[in-house]
């Protein structure tokens, strides 16, 4: 048995909110109104359970992650016939935070159930449930249907077939997953003028470009000097990301110099490295962020 492994993935502000509900005699519903349990005032302490239900989540399901929490409340309503409780836990994080706010309200049921336990021996915890949650992939992601991709793979070798190429292969792999429709695939030296070349050319045929290879420091990487000659805006944010993510994995990613851009209202390039762990990791983490781009190039706003 293991954990799923969310290295993969990256950290984004994240909140789950659940629900529960226990039936209570209304006996024990006046008790708590007028605070003569015996154990004391049960709507502050069923509120402090929520804090130590969401903490502790990680110490007795061992499939949960330990992640940072950074907000946690309980809320508590008293009703004719039972108690419902709330909890709502946030952070910032790889995973969400379903388990830790349904574990603060289990513990805050169990809390009205051990406090109440003396008084009234007909309570049953009826309900616990997930309410909602956001921030993660589903939040954001979009795939790639109706979009047609190009990959262009550079390399002086791999186009005199010195060697296979594999990072193309994934590219397209990874693109046809997201729903793209790939129409053209091509191995090329690294060349800037037949970049430029390919690019201009397939501009009106193609609304997502992939290069992969040539962003190095070496005189023969070329890519972003030929991208930036075609397109008319940068994207900025891509490439930032890009280098930060590769560099929590793999810092030599930060030799990368792969520029991301609009080339026309229709068509963006994207600049990824020649290693196949370089085209996966990174388009696993912005291939679901091209449509949104695609969309506000296309001037339909965010």
């Amino acid at each position: 048995m293991k954990t799923i492994d969310v290295s993969d993935k990256i950290e984004t502000l994240r909140e789950a909110k659940a629900y529960g509900f226990i039936e209570l005699s209304k006996e024990t519903i006046e008790k708590i109104k007028s605070n003569q349990l015996p154990k004391g005032n049960l709507i502050e302490a069923t509120k402090l359970c929520a804090l130590y239900g969401a903490k502790a989540t990680q110490q007795i399901l061992p499939f949960c992650h330990p992640i940072s929490i950074d907000f946690v409340e309980g809320e508590v309503n008293i009703k004719e016939n039972g108690i419902e409780v709330f909890a709502t836990v946030r952070g910032i994080a790889r995973t969400g935070y379903e388990m830790e706010a349904l574990n603060a309200v289990n513990t805050m049921l169990l809390n009205i159930y051990d406090m109440c336990k003396g008084i009234d021996k007909n309570m049953v915890i009826k309900e616990i449930k997930l309410l909602s949650k956001k921030g993660g992939k589903s939040d954001y992601f979009e795939d790639l249907s109706g979009e047609k991709a190009a990959v262009i793979v550079l390399s002086d070798r791999a186009s005199k077939g010195e060697y296979e190429d594999k990072s193309g292969k994934i590219a397209i792999e990874m693109l046809e997953n997201l729903k793209a429709e790939v129409v053209h695939y091509e191995v090329i030296p690294d060349d800037k003028d037949i970049l430029i070349d390919r690019l201009k050319s397939l501009q009106n045929t193609a609304n997502i470009i992939i290069t992969s290879g040539s962003t190095g420091f070496s005189k023969r990487d070329i890519a972003p000097e030929a991208t930036k000659e075609v397109i008319i805006k940068e994207m900025v944010g891509f490439e930032e990301i890009m280098r930060v993510y590769g560099y929590r994995k793999v810092p030599k990613s930060i030799m990368s110099r792969g520029v991301c851009g609009i080339i026309n209202e229709n068509c963006i390039v994207i600049n990824l490295p020649g290693s196949s762990g370089g085209v996966k990791d990174n388009l696993s983490m912005i291939g679901g962020l091209i449509k949104h781009a695609l969309k506000m190039a296309r001037g339909e706003g965010h």
